[in-house]
């Protein structure tokens, strides 16, 4: 695999071929992780992890300049733009059934809270909108682990932290996730 940070850099200083590059260093990593995520929705899903790859891929080296920090910052804003993507997409189908049947997702399978009931995504994202103002590191744990499927290791290399305290930060966001999505349970 070639060096997705010199890529990046490469990219930063205006080399349009740098775009391609890029994707073949990336695309196998990042098919992986959408194929995991959209493992996770609902039955009938019409968006393949292709599409999410490339939709995500083309948001994040667009019209748009970014001064990239390096891969951990590359895979962290690949892991929120697939997020945005699947936020829209659910949010879109809620506004096309007039707020009914909004699309739900099973946490367990990412180890997310002990809980028997499909959460929302779109009330994941509110939750997680207000864990990022909180606490934005273990909000950017729980992007790149649950939206991204990556495992504990990866994620605490992609943040920079040891496994210990990224252990520490997943067990806090699981933790106060539950509870919020709990009261909005009950607010509703």
């Amino acid at each position: 695999m070639e060096d997705v940070t010199r890529i990046l850099e490469e990219l930063d200083g205006g080399d349009e071929r740098a775009v391609d590059r890029l994707l073949a260093a990336v695309y196998d990593e990042l098919r992986r992780l959408a194929a995991h995520r959209i493992a996770h929705e609902k039955p009938g899903q019409t968006l393949q992890a292709t599409a999410l790859v490339h939709e995500a891929y083309m948001r994040l080296v667009g019209d748009v300049r970014t001064d990239w920090q390096g891969r951990a910052h590359f895979f962290s804003a690949a892991a929120e733009g697939m997020r945005r993507i699947l936020v829209e997409r659910a949010r879109a189908k809620g506004r096309l059934k007039r707020g009914g049947d909004r699309e739900r997702i099973d946490l367990d399978d990412a180890n997310f809270a002990a809980r028997e009931d499909p959460v929302d995504l779109l009330d994941l994202d509110e939750a997680l909108s207000r864990l990022a103002d909180e606490d934005p590191v273990k909000a950017e744990l729980v992007k790149l682990r649950f939206f991204t499927g990556m495992t504990i290791e990866e994620a605490a290399r992609v943040l920079g932290v040891s496994h210990a305290t990224a252990d520490r930060y997943w067990a806090y966001a699981r933790a106060w996730l539950f509870n919020e999505l709990r009261m909005e349970e009950d607010r509703a």
